[in-house]
């Protein structure tokens, strides 16, 4: 059996000596790029190997391209390849709870159209809370061969928003807190406010009290009543910087509602020409 949204703790559990089975660990902390590092230092899920939002998931910035530009396809395919990954692969990812790196993580092996992947409910306080095992071993992966190519329908660009902000066949879903949608505040990026036209789905409202998904009924209701009779093919999901708009991605997946994109520069790469429009409310 393959996984291709969601694996429970249970499941991981069941897979750990399998090696068809490659686990990432992708806790990270937007204020502090070290914290994830220090964490799988200290304690990890055995057989985790750690990827680090900044370096391994993002590529260079120019200052207009973003917070986590995606990084150069091929440098990615062979990251995967020195960390065992081959086409054959089960991925699983984690991060914290109510993090999202590990959703980025998801999307970027779908980007190259690897399906076989998926993040671990209820992330590393779930794993813990299970009292399942943990372990400071660093694995040391036997390098293979990834094959993958860019999934041109899985993406859109700047120019893609810009050029579609009063087409109604575009329903952009931003993902990051309603404050700092509205433009009341925003503790990282320059500018506040939001994308001209936008709809506001914070990534964490997909998440019960535990830090799992919601039931997919659940989810697919509430994606619905935003979409208000639109279809997922036309969403395109943005936050801040790409990464927690892959949560709500992956939460329409869960639900049923597929083809949904990413725009990966996100707000970050928005505001960095002043000639493009914002919305505050």
């Amino acid at each position: 059996m393959s996984y291709g949204t969601i694996v429970s703790t249970q499941e991981l559990a069941a897979h750990l000596d399998d090696p068809s089975w490659i686990i990432f660990d992708c806790r990270h902390e937007l204020m502090d790029h070290d914290a994830g590092a220090r964490a799988y230092a200290q304690s990890h899920v055995p057989g985790a190997r750690f990827a680090h939002s900044e370096r391994d998931l993002a590529g260079p910035k120019t200052g207009r391209n973003g917070r986590h530009p995606l990084p150069d396809p091929q440098t990615f395919i062979a990251w995967l390849g020195r960390n065992g990954v081959d086409n054959g692969k089960q991925v699983v990812a984690y991060d914290f709870s109510a993090g999202s790196a590990s959703a980025r993580l998801w999307w970027m092996l779908r980007w190259l159209g690897h399906e076989t992947v998926a993040a671990l409910d209820g992330g590393w306080e779930a794993w813990v809370r299970a009292g399942l095992p943990v372990t400071r071993e660093v694995p040391q992966p036997s390098p293979t061969a990834f094959r993958g190519q860019p999934h041109g329908d899985r993406w859109v660009d700047v120019e893609f928003i810009r050029s579609h902000l009063d087409d109604a066949s575009m329903i952009v879903v931003d993902a990051r807190s309603a404050e700092r949608f509205r433009g009341v505040t925003e503790p990282i990026d320059a500018v506040a406010g939001h994308i001209p036209g936008a709809r506001n789905r914070p990534f964490k409202e997909n998440l019960g009290p535990d830090g799992r998904f919601k039931p997919a009924a659940e989810l697919r209701n509430a994606f619905a009543a935003m979409l208000a009779g639109g279809r997922p093919e036309q969403v395109v999901h943005q936050c801040g910087s790409g990464v927690s708009a892959c949560s709500n991605l992956l939460a329409m997946e869960i639900a049923g509602l597929r083809g949904s994109r990413l725009y990966p520069g996100s707000w970050s790469e928005w505001i960095a020409d002043a000639a493009r429009p914002i919305a505050r409310e």
